[in-house]
């Protein structure tokens, strides 16, 4: 119940943009964090997006942050690894695979593992007859 709240207080007070796409300008997302219950993870989260969504895994983009943050703390370097435990106890197991710069601001190429099961099926088709079925340019 707190996360909305915590969430629209702080987009109402700081600004938020990503460096490269100023489309991302605000706080969607809040990451709790805390000490992990699993003895291989180096930390455990709770994602919380939307009204009332909750993430169950431990959030590939939230790892990303997560790993992001450490670096810039100097709490993790290139090559080294770092496990997430989500609120279920599921792992991703992250690594910073390259030290890299974002409009010159210091940042990290992540790489993410984990498991996944399959929760749903889709099909998509392409209708021959329509004029944009394979795209379109806006000039």
């Amino acid at each position: 119940a707190w996360s909305p709240v915590v969430r629209q207080r702080l987009n109402e007070k700081y600004s938020f943009v990503h460096p490269e796409n100023p489309g991302i300008n605000r706080l969607s997302h809040m990451l709790w964090t805390g000490k992990p219950r699993n003895a291989e993870a180096d930390a455990r989260n709770a994602v919380f997006y939307g009204d009332k969504a909750i993430d169950r895994s431990p959030c590939g983009t939230g790892t990303s942050a997560r790993m992001a943050q450490l670096h810039a703390k100097g709490k993790l370097k290139e090559g080294d690894s770092f496990v997430h435990e989500s609120i279920i106890g599921s792992l991703f197991r992250g690594r910073v695979e390259k030290e890299v710069s974002v409009a010159g601001k210091p940042a990290i190429i992540p790489s993410i593992g984990g498991w996944a099961r399959m929760t749903g099926l889709n099909t998509i088709f392409i209708d021959d007859r329509d004029p944009f079925a394979h795209g379109f340019i806006v000039t």
